[in-house]
């Protein structure tokens, strides 16, 4: 199995704090924010990785990451030209994957507990695809899954009428039809590939399944949300814990 790290974007909402860095080096705790995702994946026993980054900042995170030797990894780069969405991003990696499972991460999502027991219960998936969720105050600002009992039913991108409170974060596991998925796919509203749509076609096909993440989580992509997730990689020293 595979790992592909994003971390591109433009990080707006992080501005005046982005205009010189990418947000996936600013730091929660003692680190820079992405090197949290590689010690994740690491965790999971996932080595190989792949991390997609912009053109104006790939430099800076070619000096913080290296080569990988650091973390026991080994690391590829790709640049994303433009900001168009996470699956576009995503569609960057089809010849990285190699045809083989892909583990997901979003480069400002800190999870307080591994993921590993997430990846493990995804290798033992015949095929289709696996995303986290967890419960949240401010469902408006994610996508958000509606349940019922075993499966999820529906998926709505920051709805305002939310069904649920449980938002698919940023890690999404895929077997290697998720490539061509993308190509299926068309930019939304904002003009970006949407990850949302992905998931959805695999929800469709009846290939998705989910698990509930441990412990705290955010996307550090708020000014409130990247001081939550300081405070608890100050907290945990860095570390990332393992099964509750």
């Amino acid at each position: 199995m595979k790992g592909i790290i994003l971390a591109g974007g433009k990080g707006t909402r992080l501005a005046p704090l982005t205009e010189v860095t990418n947000k996936h080096l600013l730091p929660v705790g003692k680190e820079p924010m992405i090197w949290h995702s590689v010690k994740q994946l690491a965790s999971s026993g996932i080595t190989d990785i792949l991390i997609v980054t912009s053109t104006n900042h790939m430099g800076d995170v070619v000096n913080s990451l290296g080569s990988g030797k650091r973390f026991a990894c080994e690391f590829t780069y790709r640049v994303q030209e433009e900001a168009a969405g996470i699956a576009d991003a995503l569609s960057l990696g089809e010849q990285f994957a190699q045809g083989k499972k892909i583990v997901v991460l979003l480069g400002d999502n800190i999870f307080e507990y591994s993921i590993r027991q997430h990846v493990e219960a995804f290798a033992e998936q015949p095929e289709g695809a696996r995303v986290l969720l967890k419960e949240v105050g401010d469902p408006e600002r994610f996508a958000i899954a509606a349940l019922d009992e075993k499966q999820i039913i529906k998926i709505e991108e920051k709805p305002t009428e939310p069904k649920t409170n449980y938002a698919v974060v940023g890690c999404y596991m895929y077997d290697s039809q998720v490539f061509n998925l993308i190509r299926k796919v068309q930019p939304s509203e904002r003009g970006e590939l949407e990850i949302t749509a992905i998931n959805e076609l695999y929800l469709k096909q009846g290939q998705l399944q989910f698990s509930f993440v441990n412990g705290r989580w955010m996307d550090a992509g708020t000014f409130n949300s990247f001081n939550e997730a300081n405070n608890l990689m100050l907290l945990n020293d860095n570390k990332i814990l393992h099964d509750i």
